[in-house]
């Protein structure tokens, strides 16, 4: 686009603000261009003709290279470096273009240059931007100086600033300042009320967000539909179906704008509060649908358990981006289906629709995790290599549970280390991956790391660490740390934290004391802990306290199998055969039934299952086969098999050694000893806690096959070599 020839302004006078040559031809033409390059061409003109030495000219310049439909931000940095003497407007103007293009720190760099080189101090339109800045970076207390500048420039009553600033303290967690702020407003409009009742549910204050929509009817302020999307959050989080019910009914009621975004809200209410069938209807009348809903539904599902209707839905999908295949793995996964969640991502992988992202690698780890599917696991962390993709906290958090959940305390330890910016998850689940590998102290010193790292501990960081202390035997450590939780972290210890410590205790044989800490306990006693207390019983043979903490339990979760059978292995190894069958009776009356120990073993990537007695694996020949040679073995070593272990259960004295050969995870040792190669780790995960017949047997054919056995049971695991266990028999 050509200029016309105008004289050049080398001549006149340095011109501000008052817009002297706003009627320049040059000038006019910013307006109408539709392209950077057109841009260019005029910045070149007014080059020549001297124009930036017009404050004003030169601003609206800026204004269109960093704001309009075709803008560059580095571009416009550029630009802005060339002006003499740029205005307030063309600070300004930067400021907004790095802030709406989340680069905070640009922003702020420019904000910081803004004090220091020009004459004019910021207004009402340079805070807002800055504080959008700030609120990116959860920059608490930076922000609050930023709050107390626009407060001695009399800034705070104006709508805008005041809006900026609910939406950055909540943002950063702080709600009570943000109600400060909303109180102290002159005016407020429906912004505010959204911001309020936004950030109220997003931090989980969801009582609060439902008064504050209840007082901004009462004010006579029009809600909108970025209103009702607030306040769904809130009924979303409250899991409070009915309340959402009436936050629907309303919208419908007064004629409130059904936007995709807030129909989408309706229906994840539905879905988290548990209210499927509701959703599906709302699913079905919406006009539009975009992913998100379609996800939604398909989540819903799955967190019903019904993955038939999920895989009907997702089949029924228009069109299958990464969004889909990551909500229906998501759904087994979390569904506690982790077999199917690997499967459909090996249907991903086959398909070639869609290629797997962060959300796609991290549900399939916890998969794997779940399984023991190291081999899978394994092939991801070379993929997220092999892609180049960034090993972010995320991602390094699966690959470390992954890896300690399968038994690869090593490689585990391999990524935490390769990972130079940890956050708290990253640090918790190196610690808890110590924690049931049993090396409590190697847990203890990575807390002590992450100290010296200023990286704040939570909650799940001391549930962690208590637990590594309690599977190593460490009670003065696990007493020091549950002490020190509120007075020097701030965390006030839950009732999981109490479990933890119940079991420190108790495995230590001091029952006394775990029940005098119960007795105690500011929060409500659960099942964890009173289950806690009974596992201890167990250990130590003590039957008067075991009675009581099953009556508690018992009438906390009455179908709860494990408690009987805790109970009923107490009563045997006491020989009280009486009550043993009195428990039987009363279990089988209350239709109670022990779940059955399954175990599963990987093999060439492939993860096989087995439950007690089975027979349906195609080597079942070959795998009794080698059982009965194991126990050949055994009995020439002179091993006798603990019977008590099954006495609860099986009366004849003939067929205790014959289902005591039939655990699940007897069939997956001899699988494993088949198929896998003697340098190979047979890496086995039970859904049960291991007898302590198994445990022995374990250690002996570790010894007399030289094979090492890795085995995850419901609580920790044993590294079997040589005849030994890492466990030192203390699980």
């Amino acid at each position: 686009m050509a200029a016309p020839s105008v004289p050049p302004l080398t001549n006149f006078p340095t011109v501000n603000n008052d817009r002297y040559f706003a009627n320049h031809p040059t000038v006019t033409l910013i307006e109408k261009c539709s392209n950077l390059q057109q841009l260019k061409q005029i910045h070149a003109q007014m080059l020549r003709a001297g124009l930036f030495s017009d404050p004003f000219s030169a601003s609206k310049l800026i204004q269109s290279s960093a704001l309009s439909g075709f803008s560059s931000v580095d571009y416009a940095h550029k630009v802005f470096d060339q002006i003499p003497q740029p205005n307030l407007y063309s600070w300004n103007a930067l400021i907004r273009a790095y802030a709406t293009r989340s680069q905070p720190l640009s922003c702020l760099s420019v904000f910081t240059r803004l004090l220091n080189d020009c004459s004019e101090k910021p207004n009402k339109f340079t805070y807002p931007f800055v504080i959008k800045a700030l609120a990116k970076l959860k920059c608490l207390e930076l922000g609050k100086g930023i709050h107390g500048m626009a407060i001695k420039e009399g800034l705070c009553s104006d709508l805008y600033v005041s809006n900026c600033l609910i939406h950055f303290y909540t943002e950063c967690g702080c709600s009570d300042m943000a109600s400060r702020v909303f109180s102290s407003m002159p005016e407020r409009d429906v912004i505010s009320w959204n911001s309020m009742i936004d950030g109220l549910a997003q931090n989980g204050f969801v009582e609060e967000a439902i008064e504050i929509f209840c007082r901004l009817e009462g004010e006579g302020v029009r809600p909108n539909d970025v209103t009702m999307v607030g306040v769904l959050t809130a009924c979303r989080k409250k899991l409070d179906v009915k309340v959402g019910r009436w936050v629907h009914a309303y919208i419908e009621k007064n004629g409130i704008k059904r936007s995709l975004i807030l129909c989408n809200a309706i229906l994840d209410m539905y879905t988290r509060c548990g209210s499927v069938q509701e959703a599906k209807r709302f699913f079905d009348k919406m006009v539009e649908k975009d992913i998100i809903s379609w996800t939604t539904m398909l989540v819903g599902y799955g967190s019903l358990g019904d993955f038939d209707a999920a895989r009907g839905l997702f089949n029924s999908l228009p069109s299958k981006d990464i969004a889909a295949w990551n909500a229906l793995i998501s759904a087994h996964e979390q569904g506690g289906n982790p077999k199917e969640a690997i499967s459909v991502f090996n249907e991903l992988q086959l398909s070639k629709t869609a290629k797997p992202d962060e959300v796609t690698l991290v549900s399939t780890l916890s998969a794997c995790s779940e399984l023991g599917a190291i081999e899978l696991g394994g092939w991801i962390h070379v993929y997220i290599k092999k892609e180049g993709m960034r090993l972010n906290c995320h991602l390094a958090t699966a690959l470390i549970d992954m890896y300690s959940k399968c038994g690869d305390l090593e490689k585990a330890l391999d990524v935490f280390n390769s990972m130079d910016n940890k956050d708290v998850f990253v640090w918790s689940a190196m610690i808890a991956g110590f924690g049931m590998h049993g090396c409590g102290v190697y847990a203890m010193e990575t807390f002590e790391k992450m100290q010296e790292a200023k990286v704040k501990p939570t909650a799940i960081t001391f549930t962690n660490l208590l637990s590594a202390c309690s599977h190593s035997g460490l009670v003065e450590e696990g007493r020091e740390f549950f002490h020190l939780m509120e007075p020097v972290y701030n965390i006030v210890p839950g009732v999981e934290h109490y479990a933890c410590m119940i079991d420190v205790l108790g495995r230590a044989g001091l029952l006394e004391e775990a029940m005098e800490l119960i007795k105690n306990m500011p929060v409500a006693r659960s099942a964890s802990v009173w289950g806690a207390l009974l596992g201890a019983c167990r250990l130590h043979k003590n039957v008067d306290l075991a009675e009581e903490a099953w009556e508690h339990l018992h009438q906390i979760e009455p179908q709860n199998h494990g408690a009987y059978v805790l109970l009923s292995n107490i009563y045997t190894n006491s020989g009280l055969w009486d009550k043993v069958s009195e428990l039987r009776k009363r279990m089988k009356d209350a239709g109670v039934k022990k779940e059955p120990g399954c175990s599963s073993v990987e093999v060439n990537g492939a993860v096989h299952e087995f439950l007690v007695g089975d027979n349906a694996h195609p080597m079942s020949k070959k795998i009794y086969s080698k059982l009965e040679e194991i126990a050949g073995r055994l009995k020439s070593e002179g091993y006798e098999s603990k019977k008590s272990e099954l006495l609860p259960m099986v009366e004849e004295e003939d067929m205790q050694e014959k289902a005591l050969n039939l655990h699940s995870e007897r069939l997956a040792l001899a699988y494993g000893l088949i198929t896998l190669k003697p340098t190979r780790r047979i890496r086995i995960v039970k859904n049960l806690r291991v007898c302590e017949d198994c445990h022995s047997v374990f250690k002996l054919v570790s010894k007399l096959y030289d094979r090492e056995i890795v085995l995850r049971d419901r609580y920790r695991f044993h590294h079997f070599k040589g005849g030994s266990c890492s466990c030192n028999n203390y699980w």
